[in-house]
């Protein structure tokens, strides 16, 4: 069995064409035992992975390490477990699992080998955080879990031109923009690839394929409503197409505008039934939630603004996607990655409840947060000599 797998395991390794290192490696921490990783499809879980592997192969001996994935036709039928098993009796330190998901009660098998195997380090990539935690077997105790976005305009940047490029906090945004702005002035020209990104450049895949980036694009939004929601236990196949019809209502509504009674009708299902479809789509990576800042049972009926993940998704959903909705989803899915965003009646969003944000284009003024301290116009501009107002783009530099 093993040879078969370390056999597959070097032809896709030799594959293996990228040499970008993702923020994700400076985020993970490579000393637990168990990890998790989670994330659309199309972001870079896999190349990750690969990577990591390759680094091992240089450290430690071959055998010490090993990727499978559940992804691959020849794997579906190998028990997880015992692979755990034959590979420790071999002197296996480093077991990276590709779309862990695919493997029924993955997560019995995996605390198992924690459980048996505390020497193995054991990293595994799936569909989405719930899949992993809501399981038959207890896995929040025992894996950590990560989440990895698609390219931020920083990593866009540094691919597109070739060059490394420094990410900031929040903080520092907020308090040295237009320092910032000078400094990164010089290394490009701000908005001279802004558009190109929003439309094309959220998923790594963009680069080695600019052809069919797109009808591999609308492929992520069709295996995951099909194939990941489905073979999770989400939705059943009679009702994916719903859920792509409710994803293109959203793209052509305003994100405070979404009817649910209305598209309840419209779709042919129930209120709640709508409810749970917006929860599936969050789950999948499709949709972003931002839910409000009100305390209750008012914040909890009715959804807040929703936007579709990240703005690449607008471009081949709708045919003309509305400016504003397309400035909110970018800077809602730059900061979500690491900051937890709310809504507000005076301003766009209020980001860790402690700072406030209005977001528009090259004209907008401070009308509708005058009378708030901390709080800053994000402007769709290349820069600004006012430290209360910041340019949108500014904000793909925090990973």
């Amino acid at each position: 069995m093993l040879n078969n797998i370390v056999k597959l395991e070097k032809r896709i390794l030799n594959s293996l064409k990228s040499e970008y290192r993702r923020y994700f490696f400076d985020r993970v921490n490579f000393n637990s035992q168990m990890i998790a990783i989670v994330g659309s499809r199309g972001v870079g879980k896999t190349t990750f992975l690969l990577q990591y592997l390759k680094d091992l192969k240089s450290k430690y001996d071959a055998h010490k390490s090993l990727y499978f994935s559940y992804d691959h036709p020849m794997n579906v039928d190998i028990k997880l477990y015992i692979l755990a098993e034959e590979f420790a009796k071999l002197g296996g330190k480093y077991l990276l699992l590709d779309e862990i998901h695919k493997y029924k009660n993955f997560a019995l098998d995996l605390k198992a080998i924690y459980d048996f195997y505390p020497e193995m380090q054991v990293i595994f990539t799936g569909s989405c955080a719930t899949s992993i935690y809501n399981s038959q077997a207890d896995l929040s105790r025992r894996a950590v879990l990560y989440h990895m976005n698609g390219l931020s305009y920083r990593e866009f940047l540094e691919l597109k031109l070739n060059k490394k490029l420094p990410i900031f906090s929040l903080e520092d945004i907020c308090t040295n923009s237009v320092i910032i702005v000078d400094q990164l002035s010089n290394e490009f020209i701000p908005l001279e690839h802004f558009s190109e990104y929003l439309k094309y450049g959220y998923y790594p895949f963009y680069f080695s394929d600019k052809e069919n980036y797109l009808k591999q694009l609308m492929a992520v939004v069709n295996l995951t409503i099909d194939v990941d929601l489905v073979m999770l236990g989400y939705i059943k196949p009679a009702f994916a197409n719903k859920l792509k019809k409710l994803l293109n209502v959203i793209c052509y509504s305003k994100p405070f505008e979404l009817n649910v009674t209305k598209v309840a009708t419209n779709i042919e299902v129930s209120r709640n039934t709508i409810y749970a479809y917006l929860d599936h789509l969050k789950k999948g990576d499709l949709l972003t939630v931002v839910a409000s800042n009100k305390k209750g049972l008012t914040a909890l009926s009715k959804p807040e603004k929703l936007y579709l993940n990240n703005t690449n998704l607008s471009y081949i959903l709708c045919d003309e996607p509305e400016i504003g909705t397309i400035r909110e989803g970018f800077f809602a899915n730059q900061l979500q990655e690491q900051h937890t965003l709310t809504t507000t009646k005076k301003g766009d969003f209020i980001v860790n409840g402690k700072v406030t944000f209005e977001i528009g284009g090259d004209g907008k003024g401070f009308k509708q947060i005058k009378d708030l301290e901390n709080a800053f116009i994000v402007q769709d501009t290349d820069s600004t000599e006012n430290p209360y107002k910041i340019p949108l783009w500014l904000f793909g530099f925090l990973y």
